[in-house]
């Protein structure tokens, strides 16, 4: 009986603002009209069959929810905000201004925005992909307020008490008798006519309880408060149901019964545990197949946001990610993966999301990080094999995306701008006038940009990756225990149901190539593989399929060794069969 694929799926990120923008001006700090916006109306039906042919299998239309900004819809409707706190042109994506709204940048026809994101859903439905949106629970840009929310909802802050920092009922956290001053260094790009004014001061998105946050926090946001008095020891308050839990929940039911199929949420472990294990199984009430994904970087919490706050998949950033980018970068050890597993195993290893890219991140083929794009392709292979949890992508990683200039706000640091109105060279090759195609493409992007797609194709048709066992075979061949294993820089594991077994193994070492001997122990081959003692087997090459297939005896394996030759950065995948 065939194994049942429950977890193991592909994310394509997808900078809803960046992905359809055709124009080439790139100004810094351009403005719409000058460096282009992409819109929901870009993701048509030709883009949709094109990453449906990638062997993606959702979109995380990052930036949809309306957000602050400098370009002014004031004749839409929508309050402008102050240029002391919006960063960049565009805005931030995660300083939302109306969580009832979708952003006006991204629509054809303003008025009409939310009735072309609702059509983005269904093409995206009709092609057969899911949609995952942000949900920002933490913080909400200063100068927030809802134009469009539902005739009955009351907006955040509407009934607080701000002559208190706190009160469980508040969904803002106060300054009392204190006026917000803008951080020192915070120079906007369009002139200041007149000052920003808030009093009393609200707490700033990063736990930031002064009046006056530095130009390095998120001072363009305001915390939310989910009943937990940071200034009496974090105590929690959380009887009767804080005012922002429900407010938070009728907005995540919003835009469940818009028929977005996921959430990833930003910032999560900033938000009680608490209010996660109440809100999402309320969610789930709606669409029991509504996923949620937190972005989480403190791995002692891991195992608390997914049994107590019911999250179905974490970031692997601590983790796996930051394990692999030492080793691309050419100072960490394989011997890292290992320590990974175990400390994910058990209970959660399917829960988590691996990724080399996405937006806090800087690209891969930048000289911030890796300077060459090949350089990554055995750590992509490993973080879209290692376990059955699902994979991402970020757009135009397949295509080798290198930010080399200042962008705006963000400066050049390696990521593709989140901040400001930009057009991406290198996608905009694919996008290709809106026939989303290799056309244009040079022979590496194609390259590239196949192995991408045979790579998401490969996870979601072999059973062994998207349900089965994992076994680490760094124990048995490395410290000298096979021929030439050198555990620093080789790495190997099983992946296995009862119907196909295959043998993993990398070398990641920048320059030489190794020969090598790698083993699988004989009660493994036996009792986990359940493969007999007697008659010979081939390593058959499932990916790539380039590589010559090695012929073995079962002898050899659980002894000695098979032989394999293993060029610098590299990734092998055979499926042990019969021979």
């Amino acid at each position: 009986m065939s194994a049942v694929n429950k977890d193991k799926f592909v994310i394509y990120q997808l900078f809803t603002r960046l992905f359809g923008n055709q124009k080439t001006t790139n100004n810094v700090y351009g403005t719409i009209e000058e460096n282009g916006c992409g819109k929901f109306n870009d993701i048509d039906d030709t883009a949709l069959a094109a990453l449906k042919g990638f062997g993606v299998t959702h979109l995380w239309y990052t930036g949809v929810l309306e957000h602050a900004t400098l370009t002014d819809y004031s004749q839409f409707g929508i309050n402008p905000d102050h240029p002391l706190i919006v960063k960049g042109i565009a805005g931030s994506p995660y300083a939302v201004k109306d969580y009832y709204d979708v952003d006006p940048d991204l629509a054809v026809d303003v008025p009409n925005r939310m009735q072309e994101f609702e059509s983005l859903v269904a093409r995206t439905h009709t092609h057969g992909l899911k949609v995952i949106i942000d949900f920002i629970p933490n913080h909400v840009a200063r100068q927030y307020h809802s134009d469009v929310r539902p005739e009955g909802v009351k907006d955040f802050g509407e009934d607080d008490d701000n002559t208190v920092a706190f009160s469980p009922s508040n969904n803002f956290y106060y300054i009392p008798n204190h006026d917000f001053v803008v951080p020192e260094g915070h120079k906007p790009p369009l002139p200041v006519t007149t000052p920003y004014q808030e009093r009393p001061a609200k707490a700033t998105g990063n736990d930031v309880f002064q009046a006056q946050p530095s130009q390095f926090d998120w001072y363009e946001t305001i915390k939310l408060n989910y009943g937990v008095d940071y200034l009496d020891g974090r105590s929690p308050h959380f009887d009767p149901i804080p005012s922002t839990w429900l407010k938070m929940r009728d907005i995540l039911i919003y835009w469940t019964r818009k028929g977005v199929d996921g959430f990833r949420c930003d910032m999560a472990e900033m938000v009680p545990v608490e209010f996660w294990g109440w809100v999402i199984p309320e969610v789930k009430k709606e669409n029991p197949a509504i996923i949620f994904i937190a972005e989480i970087y403190n791995p002692l919490e891991y195992r608390n946001y997914i049994n107590i706050g019911k999250f179905d998949y974490l970031y692997d950033k601590v983790g796996l990610y930051n394990s692999l980018r030492r080793m691309i970068e050419g100072y960490g050890s394989a011997s890292d993966i290992t320590r990974i597993w175990q400390h994910e195993s058990g209970d959660f290893s399917e829960h988590m999301l691996r990724f080399l890219e996405n937006h806090d991140e800087q690209r891969i083929a930048s000289r911030y990080f890796a300077g060459n794009p090949w350089t990554a392709l055995p750590a992509m292979v490993l973080s879209a094999t290692l376990h059955t949890g699902p994979l991402m992508v970020y757009f135009g990683q397949e295509l080798g995306v290198d930010p080399t200039q200042q962008e705006g706000f963000q400066g050049e640091d390696g990521r593709t701008t989140i901040f400001d109105y930009w057009g991406v060279p290198e996608f905009q090759q694919w996008v290709n006038g809106g026939q989303f195609n290799e056309a244009l493409l040079t022979t590496e992007q194609k390259t590239l940009r196949q192995f991408y797609g045979n790579l998401n194709a490969f996870v979601l048709k072999n059973e062994a990756i998207y349900a089965g066992g994992f076994y680490d075979l760094q124990y048995v061949n490395a410290n000298g225990q096979s021929f030439n294993y050198d555990g620093n820089i080789i790495f190997s594991y099983l992946r296995h149901t009862d119907d196909q077994k295959m043998l993993f193994v990398y070398n990641f070492h920048s320059s030489h190539t190794v020969e090598t001997l790698v083993k699988v122990p004989q009660e493994v081959w036996t009792d986990v593989l359940k493969l007999g003692n007697t008659g010979e087997y081939k390593l058959k090459p499932v990916f790539p399929l380039e590589v010559p297939q090695v012929q073995l005896r079962t002898a050899d394996i659980t002894s000695t060794g098979v032989h394999l030759e293993l060029p610098p950065i590299s990734a092998y995948a055979f499926e042990i069969v019969p021979k």
